[in-house]
This record gives C-alpha cells, sequence and structure tokens, in this order.
C-alpha cells in the first residue's frame, strides 16, 4: 500500500503499514540495553511472524493470545495478529495459572505467544481450543497439535474498521470471565483522540513501564507511538530503582505513561521522607511559600533523575492523590496531565493537557466522545458518568446480559463511575458507583477521598475504607521495615505499637472529615493487597470472611 501523506488509519493493518513505510530508517522498538530495531525490521518481522501463524492454520477471526512481560517481540505479535485479520487476546503476566486456563478456554484462543519466563503458567492448560504454543523471545513453536500448512500464497485479509481487533480480560477469576471486545475503529479512533492532547513524532521516545496487555499503555504507549514513528524502550528487569534509574539516564525519554501508584511512591519514599526529617523543614512545610519552593526545588531534581527530557508525564487508570498532585502541580517543572478512560472505551475519554491541568480534575473529554452525568444531583451535579463515541467496545464477549446493562441502546455507556463537570466542561471524578457508601445520615461517603488522607499519614504504604453493619472500617498496610528502625529503641511488642499507631491514625483522619466520614476502627494488614494491572486494589477479595479474620 503506497501511503504519500500521513494519515488517521481506520484499521491496525493500515497503521502499520503506513509507519513502516514513513518512518522504515527510523529506531522502533528496543531494550533498554539493546540495538533498537528499525520500522522496516519491524514491518518485516510481523510478516513473517503472520506467514508462522497461517501455517499454523490461524486465520481470520481466529484467537491469538499473548502472555509475557513487556519486550520487542510483544508489539511484533500484536500487529502480526490483528493486520491479519485474527483477534489478540492479551493477557495480563500476574494471571494466575487458573485465570489464564479460564480466558484461554472461555476465548476459544487457537494459539498463544508465551515468554520463557511465563511458560509454566501455561503448561496445563485445559483449553480444547488451545493447539499451539510459541515461545515470544524466539517465535519458535515449542508446542503443537495443529496440522502445519504450506502456501505458496498467503491469505490475504480485507481490512474493516468494524472488525473486532482485540479481547481484552480485566480479570479471569470467575467461572465466566468478563472479556471487553475492541475493534480497529475503536483502537485507530484513540489516535485522534490521544493527538488532540499530545502528538507524538519520529523523534520522541517512550520509556514503557506499565503492561503492554493492559489497554492504558497498549493504546496510548505502543499503538499511538507506531503511529508517530517513535521509539519504544522496554525494562528486560522489574521496574526498581535500582533497575528504573540507570534506564532513565540513559534513554532519556520524552514521553512516560504511569499509574498514580508510582509517582504516589516516589512523593512519599523520595520527597515527604525527607522534608519530614528535618524539624526545620517540617514547620516550614506547612506555610505555603515555603511549600512551594521546597516542592519547586524537589520537581527540579526529579525531573532530571527522568533524564531531563521529559515533555509528557500521562497519569492514568486511577485517581491522583490530592497532594501528590499539589506537588506536582506547585513543583512546575514535571509536565504531567491526567487523564481518565476505561478498558470499555480504549480506554481514553478525559485528558488534560500539559501546561492547562486543574488540581483533581481528570481534564475535557478529548475529540469525538461525548460525556455526561446521569442523573445528576440536584446540589452537588455528582452522577454516574457516561459517554459515547467511535472508541466504545463492542460488548463483552459471549455476554450479551452484561452488555445490555452497559451499553444503552443510543450507544451510551454507562461507566460506573460518579462525577460532576465544571463550567468550563472538566470532569471531577468522585469515586466508583458500587463503592460509594450512603450513611446512616443519608449522607454519601467517597472510600477514595478517605483513603488519600489516610496514605499521606506516617509510615501508611496503603488503605481501604469499606462498611460493615454500619460502620466505616480502615484496612491498613503500614510501612513494617521504616517501624522496625524507628522503634528498635523501645521494648514493646510491634503489635503495641501499631495498636497506638491505629488509634493515632484514627483521630488523625476523623478531625479531617466529615461526621459520616469518621472511621470506627484501623485494621493493620501485614500483606500487600492484590492489585489489578493499573495498580488499583482488588476490593471483591475482601469479603465478610476475610475482614472478619482480622477482626477476631
Amino acid at each position: 500500500m503506497k501511503i504519500s501523506e500521513k494519515t488517521f488509519p481506520k484499521t491496525l493493518q493500515q497503521l502499520i503499514c503506513q509507519s513502516v513505510e514513513i518512518y522504515k530508517d527510523r529506531p522502533s522498538l528496543s531494550f533498554v540495553e539493546g540495538e533498537p530495531i528499525t520500522y522496516e525490521q519491524f514491518g518485516e518481522s510481523v510478516s513473517q511472524t503472520q506467514k508462522l501463524l497461517s501455517e499454523i492454520g490461524i486465520s481470520v477471526n481466529d484467537k491469538v493470545a499473548i502472555l509475557a512481560q513487556n519486550m520487542p517481540n510483544w508489539g511484533i505479535a500484536y500487529f502480526a495478529i490483528t493486520a491479519m485479520g485474527a483477534i489478540v487476546v492479551p493477557l495480563l503476566p500476574d494471571f494466575s495459572a487458573i485465570e489464564i486456563d479460564n480466558v484461554l478456554q472461555h476465548s476459544e484462543t487457537k494459539a498463544i505467544f508465551v515468554s520463557e519466563r511465563l511458560k509454566d503458567k501455561v503448561s496445563h492448560v485445559n483449553s480444547a481450543a488451545l493447539k499451539t504454543k510459541i515461545k515470544l523471545d524466539d517465535f519458535e513453536i515449542y508446542e503443537n497439535l495443529s496440522q502445519i500448512k504450506h502456501f505458496d500464497e498467503y491469505p490475504n485479509y480485507t481490512e474493516n474498521p468494524d472488525d473486532l481487533a482485540a479481547i481484552i480480560y480485566t480479570s479471569g477469576t470467575t467461572g465466566k470471565p468478563k472479556g471487553v471486545m475492541l475493534t480497529h475503529k475503536n483502537l485507530c479512533s484513540q489516535l485522534v483522540q490521544t493527538y488532540g492532547c499530545q502528538a507524538v513524532n519520529e523523534y520522541d521516545i517512550f520509556l514503557s513501564i506499565l503492561p503492554l496487555s493492559h489497554t492504558y499503555e497498549n493504546s496510548c504507549g505502543l499503538i499511538l507511538g507506531v503511529f508517530g514513528g517513535s521509539a519504544t524502550y522496554y525494562l528486560e528487569k522489574p521496574a526498581t530503582s535500582s533497575v528504573l534509574l540507570p534506564a532513565l539516564q540513559k534513554i532519556r525519554p520524552t514521553l512516560i505513561l504511569i499509574v498514580p501508584l508510582i509517582i504516589e511512591k516516589i512523593f512519599r519514599e523520595k520527597i515527604i521522607k525527607k522534608i519530614k526529617s528535618s524539624v526545620v523543614l517540617k514547620v516550614l512545610y506547612r506555610i505555603a511559600f515555603f511549600r512551594k519552593i521546597m516542592y519547586k526545588k524537589a520537581s527540579k531534581q526529579l525531573y532530571e533523575t527522568f533524564g531531563g527530557k521529559l515533555i509528557f508525564f500521562g497519569i492514568g487508570g486511577a485517581k491522583l492523590d490530592p497532594v501528590v498532585e499539589r506537588f506536582l502541580y506547585e513543583g512546575k517543572k514535571i509536565p504531567y496531565a491526567i487523564g481518565y478512560g476505561l478498558t470499555e472505551c480504549s480506554p481514553l475519554v478525559t485528558a488534560a493537557i500539559v501546561g492547562r491541568v486543574k488540581v483533581s480534575s481528570a481534564g475535557f473529554p478529548v475529540k469525538n466522545v461525548e460525556l455526561r452525568i446521569d442523573n445528576p444531583n440536584p446540589i452537588t451535579g455528582e452522577g454516574e458518568i457516561w459517554m459515547r463515541g467511535e472508541n466504545i467496545m463492542k460488548g463483552y464477549y459471549k455476554n450479551p446480559e452484561l452488555t445490555r446493562e452497559v451499553l444503552t441502546e443510543d450507544g451510551w455507556f454507562r461507566s460506573g463511575d460518579l462525577g460532576c463537570i465544571d463550567k468550563t466542561g472538566r470532569l471531577f471524578i468522585r469515586g466508583r458507583l458500587k463503592n460509594m457508601i450512603l450513611s446512616s445520615s443519608g449522607e454519601n461517603v467517597y472510600p477514595e477521598e478517605i483513603e488519600s488522607i489516610i496514605n499521606n499519614f506516617k509510615h501508611v504504604l496503603e488503605s481501604m475504607v469499606i462498611e460493615r453493619k454500619g460502620k466505616l472500617l480502615a484496612m491498613v498496610r503500614f510501612n513494617y521495615e521504616e517501624l522496625e528502625k524507628i522503634y528498635t529503641q523501645f521494648t514493646e511488642d510491634i503489635s503495641q505499637i501499631l495498636e497506638k499507631l491505629a488509634e493515632e491514625l484514627r483521630n488523625y483522619v476523623n478531625t479531617r472529615v466529615n461526621r459520616a466520614s469518621h472511621i470506627a476502627i484501623v485494621i493493620p494488614l501485614a500483606d500487600e493487597f492484590e492489585k489489578t494491572a493499573s495498580q488499583k486494589i482488588k476490593r471483591y477479595l475482601y469479603t465478610d470472611s476475610v475482614i472478619s479474620k482480622y477482626l477476631n
């Protein structure tokens, strides 16, 4: 396909063909410690992988899964699958073997690309449809029940924007997993929408930290980066400080996508801890003028830590702690922008533009997306957030009942999130509708807002607020390593220390919230909360039976 000028493609096949032609000599994908392949080599690898898939019998509408940590070959497999008319099923690396088996069976996946590191998770799958396993590290077939076919000419796919491109499962724990069906049109609509917020080009450098199997990194990282002709780098090891910091200095990225937990952790461990370690700084921090000076200095240092060339620091996937956003806003150096989206929306719905952010806002609706608040409260303007546009999913795979629950006949998607829109058109998110607690006095209580206060208390790493028998309980994970260092000189048992700290925390919160949001009990946890790929706590796992163990 000859393309004389860059256009917004309607299918992923058009996208990869266009980028390979325009940017053929530019670097595309690479490990941080590796040598980038060019876009021309990228295109050749996609073609070779499509031949491999054709030979094992994969054709239009067949499902092919990818289970791997981030790597250049992940993107090659993704475009090979989708650009030949097959349907990709990205699997989160932290899915358990049971979850993976459930998803493979539900999606009727015929082949899977799996990395060497995760091969054991598919060693005993029971899916009858799965015939072929391919090692993603080198594209070698290591298990095959299909008959190898040899073609003189490989089957051609007639592209259609309304064809299904991906089925994305956010969880596979239940007997009937929820698979979000996204078309080529859905995914390519994101290009127009993201370009309206942040254009990218062949001189940009992405550092990919979040899982490629998550829609946020997939659409706003991989797909957008390939469209812009950008270079994208991946870490070969988990993004610990010892791995991430040298990588940032080596490639000096211009764009990074993160979830709130990452920047919140950096703020609490690297910035606020340093400020509060000094009695003088701790006192000055309470004064707005001096706090802003501290934030500007810390922000400048952090910018250099990130490589000193950032033009876009995208934050999404969950609500950002207001205290941390205040640091970013007042520090001024980090070019941050917050967006809001859902897997069902491919994912972007609203976004802010760097330099035009408003604290606590998720920005304006992106191009071609309509936004409305359903049944708003006449006083606060809060209600369920609904959206409509070309980015909205086709539905849930094999689940028409659930699809009808969230998609109206005229195309509106019911998000399940609560929010309001101000006079300027900016969206403000309060929390999940199903998480909202109705107090005995009839007031709406938003757990996420209480948690943001808890998480800024000393020694707290993370928390979750729930309601049981009319009372609010706060499950809190304290920093035990930090506590052991501080309290080694005391003879008190750690349980006594935690008991006192929990009571201090309860009083701290209750002096900062209204009566309906008062915490009755603080429950210290020893283990980390189980989380989704976007680092949101899996609240549904913390049932009455689980919580009762901590209360007894």
